[in-house]
């Protein structure tokens, strides 16, 4: 990863889907060069953020030249900044896609996703 970055992740490493695919995408920006710094939530990095864990856990963040987006829009300023995703994010970017797609996600996936996170803390603090 280059030193000059202008596109940050904030994500849970914690989360076994979250993990997978953002670990997927640091290994594509590392091998490519691509300046983008990937972040775990359960890490000192957080601090950066300004973003308390709980908040972080509930969805994927972006911060890209100055700007702070989060959920489908986090993930699509993701994608434009990956050669091999920009189609992608322009699919997804389209009016009634980018609607379908942020209504899955905000409350289907993430929601999902963080009662699984909630419940891998509860057993583990069990």
């Amino acid at each position: 990863m280059t030193q000059d970055t202008k596109t940050s992740v904030l994500y849970n490493a914690d989360c076994p889907v979250c993990n997978f695919e953002i670990s997927h995408y640091a290994q594509y920006a590392d091998k490519n060069g691509l300046p983008i710094r990937f972040d775990d939530l359960n890490s000192d990095a957080r601090q950066r953020w300004n973003i308390d864990a709980d908040t972080a856990a509930r969805r994927l963040y972006v911060l890209h030249e100055g700007e702070l987006a989060s959920g489908i829009d986090g993930f699509l300023i993701l994608w434009a900044q990956m050669p091999k995703y920009r189609w992608l994010g322009k699919i997804v970017g389209l009016p009634v896609f980018k609607q379908i797609a942020a209504f899955l996600y905000d409350y289907i996936a993430a929601p999902l996703i963080y009662r699984w996170h909630l419940r891998r803390q509860r057993k583990a603090a069990a």
